[in-house]
């Protein structure tokens, strides 16, 4: 009865969408290092910590008073309910119970809830074997104020500190990626110890004039000599005595020099994940922003332009070089191959981000991160470069949202405008922003006085405006050339004269805001004034 009963509680804690969520606000709060949640929570959890060492340290000195016991009180509650929400969080026991139960009903064998019990502990007690988890036991102890001795725990509520500083917890991963040459090192320091004891301890006992009164005095001065501290309140006298601290200072000045070695190595090999750690906890703080894959001349240039328009954007390029740069002008980025999913993931992918624009020289690699984004988000705008015109509808297979070819742009600009200097700089200057000029898009409503009218018939010049091309989807616009396909539509490229405008169509003009902010407003005006006629 009791196994049946059990069984269908780890049940109804799957099925139990309250149960999962909150689960995940406290993997939020404790755990997850993306979270603004574990942020504060560390925070408070410094400033708890640091208050009852000093109240710890207060009572060393006074009698506790009722405040100082209420301070006390609180403090161990918040650490025992966080030490116990850890435990909790570090497994599912509802899973491992079902996965015994379907894994015996699925061979036709008997279900022993006491297997499964066993293994939830053993799921526990390696939490609780886990260095941060002894020292948050240990934190909670100097509480029992019965047992005076324990007082001295005191701290390892300091050691708690590791646990809601990302730096030093960085540090201690650092160390633990140098194991084996940190265990090599303290073994070689261990060996150096006990000869430098025992040498000194033959040289400079009592009986043959020396300050070394027993073993611990040598081990004492093996120490001090060794790391090259040299205190002086034990100093040999016998010959002997002086070549084993000439040999010990000596070997001491290689152990820190290996030692220093060994951390450096470390840190240059853990440099990019720091750099990394940062870049996504910073990402993690915008509300939306834009992915640029490639940090070539146009992912620059694209950057700048974001930059300019005070837009977040992080930067993803398999480039070293590529990478420091951007880093370098201030840019949040990333040194990984976009077109792996966990780049992409990491990133915010499917979080906050808005837009994703493969900038890359390569069209291959253009291809693999549209693939990758589309599987990853189905609906995120991808925005590609391509080079090669045969791999457009590569590209828009591959689920780009627009594909751009830049210098077949460049070209058509330059073959339109040969011999119109004055046209061409002027196209140059609105690129760069040289001029107070802007190039905008104008929408033709159904309706409005321009609608079936020419181009010739619209007078742009009157308006102080200039028309670069028109975006259509319209089928009957296909006989102008020159035309460049945009997905589901065409851009025609200086149309001629007797180019007919259509609703739907959207214009690509250049002149000053307000000149194409006034002539948007003729057109919306005259698309109401038409609706409204009786």
């Amino acid at each position: 009865m009791l196994t049946r009963l059990i069984v269908y509680f780890a049940y109804s804690l799957r099925a139990s969408a309250q149960y999962g969520q909150t689960k995940q606000f406290f993997y939020n709060l404790l755990e997850n290092p993306r979270s603004r949640l574990k942020t504060y929570f560390d925070v408070f959890m410094i400033g708890v910590v640091v208050l009852s060492v000093l109240m710890l340290i207060y009572e060393a000195q006074k009698a506790p008073d009722g405040a100082a016991l209420l301070i006390e009180q609180v403090t161990v509650t918040l650490f025992i309910v966080e030490y116990l929400l850890r435990v909790w969080l570090y497994d599912d026991s509802h899973k491992i119970i079902l996965n015994q139960y379907e894994r015996a009903e699925y061979l036709n064998i008997p279900f022993h809830l006491g297997r499964a019990v066993r293994l939830i502990l053993a799921k526990k007690i390696e939490y609780m074997l886990t260095p941060l988890a002894v020292i948050d036991l240990l934190a909670i102890l100097p509480s029992y104020r019965a047992l005076r001795l324990l007082r001295l725990f005191v701290i390892f509520r300091l050691f708690k500190l590791f646990r809601y500083f990302n730096s030093i917890q960085l540090f201690a991963s650092v160390l633990a990626s140098k194991r084996f040459e940190l265990y090599t090192l303290v073994i070689f320091l261990g060996f150096l110890i006990f000869i430098g004891s025992i040498g000194i301890y033959l040289f400079e006992n009592p009986i043959d004039g020396g300050n070394i009164q027993n073993l611990f005095d040598a081990f004492y001065w093996s120490i001090v000599t060794l790391s090259t501290v040299g205190y002086g309140d034990i100093t040999p006298q016998t010959p002997g005595g002086r070549l084993i601290t000439m040999a010990l200072i000596f070997t001491g000045l290689g152990v820190i020099s290996f030692f220093t070695s060994i951390i450096v190595s470390a840190f240059s090999d853990k440099l990019h994940v720091m750099r990394e750690n940062r870049t996504y906890t910073e990402l993690s703080r915008y509300d939306s922003f834009v992915i640029i894959c490639g940090f070539g001349r146009v992912g620059q240039h694209i950057a700048r332009q974001l930059e300019k328009d005070k837009q977040h954007f992080v930067v993803i390029d398999k480039q070293e070089a590529n990478a420091l740069k951007a880093s370098e002008l201030g840019y949040l980025a990333i040194h990984s191959d976009a077109s792996e999913n966990d780049v992409l993931e990491h990133a915010g992918i499917n979080k906050k981000a808005t837009a994703i624009l493969c900038t890359t020289g390569d069209d291959v690699t253009n291809v693999y991160i549209t693939l990758t984004s589309r599987h990853l988000n189905a609906g995120i705008r991808i925005i590609s470069r391509v080079n090669k015109p045969q791999n457009v509808k590569k590209l828009y297979q591959a689920g780009a949202t627009s594909v751009i070819q830049p210098f077949e742009i460049a070209g058509m600009v330059a073959a339109e405008y040969v011999g119109q200097s004055v046209a061409f700089e002027a196209i140059l200057g609105i690129i760069r922003e040289e001029k107070p000029i802007v190039i905008e898009t104008v929408p033709v409503h159904a309706g409005s006085f321009i609608e079936n009218l020419k181009i010739s018939e619209i007078d742009f010049e009157q308006r102080k405006l200039m028309l670069v091309g028109i975006i259509s989807m319209n089928p009957m616009h296909l006989i102008h050339k020159p035309s460049y396909p945009i997905k589901n539509q065409c851009f025609y490229f200086n149309p001629a004269p007797h180019f007919e405008v259509q609703a739907g169509d959207l214009l690509v003009v250049i002149g000053r805001r307000y000149g194409i902010d006034y002539f948007r407003n003729q057109i919306e005006r005259s698309r109401l004034k038409i609706g409204l006629r009786p």
